[in-house]
């Protein structure tokens, strides 16, 4: 007796064409047919064992609702695009001016960060720049959590004054 797995393969080879035309027919695109299909018979995979799944009629149905779920997305996400203002695509054009003014801010940064203690420096750039936890910095650098959040609040407050400087 076939197990599970061969009767959905079977079934699949048997159906994929059909139901990836009936798909194609409501949604126009032959690539979303295909996913659509094998979405259906990933959740019939999901739903072992087969009972009804291998009736036609209820793939039919299958394949009419996923094509339909599909349209609503689609239409949806058409929507909502549509609604977008094209200055809300893509950040404006950073002016020359606006350059200098960051590159003068880093400068700023850089040298705020380079007037602190080795270890003040070595915590922010860890946590900020390397993404680690405050655990794990205070692991790697054998102090306590709380030591370095200190270090990091001392680093953040001269950050922030060479910034309000500015």
């Amino acid at each position: 007796m076939p197990s599970d797995q061969d009767q959905i393969a079977a079934l699949y080879l048997s159906e994929r064409d059909r139901l990836q035309r009936q798909i194609n027919r409501r949604v126009g695109c032959p690539a979303a047919a295909c996913d659509l299909v094998q979405d259906i018979f990933m959740r019939l995979w999901e739903r072992m064992p087969l009972r009804c799944c291998g009736d036609p009629a209820y793939l039919t149905r299958c394949a009419r609702n996923a094509a339909v779920d599909h349209l609503r997305a689609e239409k949806t996400r058409r929507s909502f695009v549509d609604g977008l203002l094209p200055d809300q695509y893509a950040a404006a054009p950073a002016t020359p001016q606006d350059i200098l003014q960051a590159r003068q801010g880093l400068t700023g940064v850089d040298a705020a960060l380079a007037a602190l203690p080795e270890r003040t420096r070595h915590v922010f750039l860890l946590n900020r720049i390397h993404g680690r936890t405050f655990a794990e910095i205070a692991a790697v650098m054998e102090i306590s959590e709380r030591m370095v959040a200190k270090h990091m609040a001392r680093a953040m407050a001269a950050c922030q004054s060479c910034l309000a400087a500015e």
